[in-house]
């Protein structure tokens, strides 16, 4: 982590929307290099909080980054800042067109545009239209714009929800190495794997409220002691994959790929692929998942 020396300080922040509070008197500090979750059921206030950050709303109380205050310097804290949403959408040029349009926007010199696209893996997509770009070179391509600018923030909102878990783990490992060179990043996330990899502290959201500062792994031993297994299985044996798991007492149902998803605890990973393997059902694959539990 950095210095010691808080980047952004969030002071009592408060938003509602008619008689609902989205934010009820938010408040928390992130110092240089640190990574900050926010963790929380939706409609908690991870992403109102994101858009108070950003200057996208108006809001009660007050956000600084590098002492300038969101609400009375929006335009210098927003050159302090990268944003990077759960979903970007670019027009349809070329890789190197849009770098170029947003160096323009940001003011950026374009030297730092093949850089860039070195550092996350863009270079030989350079030519490329973005609508023929995976989801993962997507995401990719908004970071890069993020970081045209060089900012001391990093925001992110679901960073790798619309992701495999390949393209994830290749993600994360690239958000891991810009937080060790001193990028503070606050991000918006439902998935234990991101926490793991990035978070220092996680802010525990819910209707609007901090209600707990937590460790990763405080977490997860709290909250997310099951598991979704996905299991991939011939679907000639799907009925009695299910039949059989239900036997087991465990909670199963297929989900809209026609995979069988059943919920486990952690002392029962092993559980649905020793049951299935007795009855001779097989299993071409599978992936686990935490899940959040909430009190």
């Amino acid at each position: 982590m950095g210095s010691g020396e808080s980047l952004l300080v969030a002071s009592s922040v408060v938003k509602q929307y008619g008689k609902v509070k989205a934010l009820d008197n938010v408040s928390f500090e992130a110092i240089e290099g640190e990574a900050i979750a926010l963790w929380g059921p939706n409609g908690a206030g991870k992403t109102t909080l994101l858009k108070a950050i950003l200057g996208l709303i108006d809001f009660g109380g007050d956000v600084r980054i590098s002492g300038s205050s969101v609400l009375r310097e929006g335009k210098r804290v927003r050159s302090y800042i990268g944003y990077v949403p759960q979903e970007a959408v670019f027009y349809d040029w070329r890789v190197q067109t849009t770098m170029e349009f947003y160096a323009r926007l940001k003011k950026v010199d374009r030297t730092r545009i093949p850089v860039l696209l070195d550092r996350l893996g863009l270079a030989e997509h350079v030519h490329k239209s973005v609508s023929t770009l995976s989801g993962g070179l997507k995401q990719r391509l908004a970071l890069a714009v993020a970081l045209l600018a060089d900012p001391l923030v990093l925001l992110l909102d679901e960073p790798t929800a619309s992701l495999d878990a390949h393209a994830r783990r290749d993600y994360l490992s690239l958000l891991a190495s810009l937080r060790r060179e001193g990028k503070t990043i606050v991000f918006a996330s439902h998935r234990l794997e991101e926490l793991e990899a990035l978070a220092d502290r996680v802010l525990l959201l819910d209707q609007g409220r901090v209600v707990e500062v937590l460790t990763p792994e405080t977490l997860r031993a709290r909250y997310l002691s099951q598991h979704d297994m996905t299991l991939w299985v011939p679907e000639v044996q799907r009925a009695a994959a299910l039949g059989y798991l239900e036997q087991e007492g465990l909670i199963v149902h297929l989900n809209g790929r026609g995979t069988v998803v059943v919920r486990v605890n952690d002392g029962q990973k092993m559980q649905p692929l020793q049951a299935l393997a007795a009855r001779g059902v097989t299993v071409l694959n599978f992936e686990l998942e935490r899940i959040q539990t909430w009190n």
